[in-house]
């Protein structure tokens, strides 16, 4: 599956997720931990000319709604499934975040953006 669609549908998950933890948190008074709050931290950013080269509005036409749809069902089936609580799902999405956005940081034109996301033998 190309690596723009996968960071997609990862980020599309977390956002409301941590809107749901965060109300949770604060009807109880709980704190939440920076690792499960905030993206981590990756060795280098995305080149700057690679940023600056993305047309978005083309970007956009050219994924594939369907299979983003089916990555995002298989994922939220399987932490029903596995009777995940918010806070252990949020906290392996982050890891997928992670490794998708150190896959990002290494490309150097928009080309490879599609290109599929690879997960690490040993990961």
């Amino acid at each position: 599956m190309p690596l723009v669609e996968v960071s997609m549908v990862i980020q599309n998950m977390i956002s409301p997720m941590l809107e749901s933890l965060n109300i949770y948190a604060k009807e109880h008074e709980m704190q939440i931990p920076d690792k499960i709050m905030n993206q981590w931290p990756i060795e280098k950013p995305i080149q700057d000319e690679v940023k600056s080269s993305l047309a978005i509005d083309k970007l956009l036409s050219v994924l594939d709604q369907d299979r983003m749809d089916i990555l995002e069902t298989l994922v939220r089936v399987t932490m029903i499934e596995t009777e995940m609580i918010l806070l252990d799902g949020i906290s392996a999405l982050r890891m997928w975040e992670h490794l998708a956005r150190v896959q990002l940081s290494n490309i150097i034109s928009p080309g490879q953006l599609f290109s599929p996301f690879e997960i690490p033998e040993d990961w």
